[in-house]
């Protein structure tokens, strides 16, 4: 480690060390409870998701009482967090792990990203969360950080450009406190500095959620997580949004297993 990056690695820890936050997963190593935090954190603000964690835990406790839900059940809790993609995929990855890893989530990489819903970051998150694992890991707020410290004024820059000083710098001995504290440092140097992940190769803009294809989504779940089952006519006329609309979100949701239609009736599948 050079001198740039000695000196990059007390500035994160005295930030750290004065303003960390205390949020409620990073008092616990318990690897389901750190996985459900990182799938909720997911373009999902971290003031939304204290409250949706804490109540998700009480109502689904362990991989065993979320395999055995229902999906209607998972997707009324997950209610107000958007994506519910991500409910599903959580209770597949719970069902995945009662089978086929006798109800403890995996800790190699490899067995970690065939579960459903977990990718690379995921994984190196319930690593080094979970078991205090030195691995070398990207999101938005590490990226945020390691931009405007080593590539200040460069775009265009690919993560590849980022992962060989995230590796230099990561602590041996606290990877699990080094990460929190990237992640709050990088949380701050938004509010400070705009959003540095602009100039990320790998950065898109959000499409504006209003008339979007994904709300009209999401207020079909809502519906159905209200009223339990709907004809094509009530679920037309609960919308509002024309009919080609509804048909193309109603058979997306259909095709991704989310929905069903039962003798005539819409419900969650």
């Amino acid at each position: 480690m050079n001198k740039a990056q000695q000196k990059f690695r007390r500035v994160v820890w005295q930030y750290y060390r004065q303003r960390g936050r205390s949020l409620p997963w990073r008092e616990t190593t318990d690897a389901y409870a750190i996985l459900v935090s990182e799938v909720m954190l997911q373009q999902t603000q971290v003031d939304r998701v204290i409250p949706k964690h804490e109540a998700w835990l009480d109502r689904f406790g362990d991989w065993d009482s979320l395999s055995r839900a229902s999906l209607a059940d998972v997707l009324t809790a997950w209610q107000g967090l958007g994506y519910n993609r991500r409910a599903q995929n959580l209770q597949r990855c719970a069902q995945a792990v009662i089978d086929q890893h006798r109800g403890v989530l995996p800790k190699d990489e490899q067995s970690l990203r065939a579960l459903p819903g977990i990718g690379p970051y995921t994984a190196a998150a319930v690593q080094a969360f979970a078991h205090n694992k030195p691995v070398t890991m990207i999101e938005t707020n590490i990226r945020t950080v390691f931009l405007h410290h080593f590539l200040t004024g460069k775009t265009e820059v690919s993560d590849d450009q980022l992962l060989p000083l995230i590796t230099a710098t990561v602590s041996a001995r606290e990877p699990r406190k080094w990460y929190w504290a990237l992640m709050d440092y990088g949380a701050h140097l938004k509010q400070e500095h705009g959003n540095t992940n602009t100039r990320s190769k790998h950065y898109v803009k959000q499409s504006a959620f209003v008339g979007s294809n994904r709300q009209v989504r999401g207020r079909i779940i809502a519906l159905l997580t209200t009223k339990q089952a709907v004809t094509r006519v009530e679920l037309l006329e609960e919308l509002q949004v024309g009919e080609k609309r509804a048909e193309a979100a109603l058979a997306q949701l259909q095709t991704e297993g989310l929905v069903a239609t039962v003798r005539g009736r819409i419900r969650i599948a």
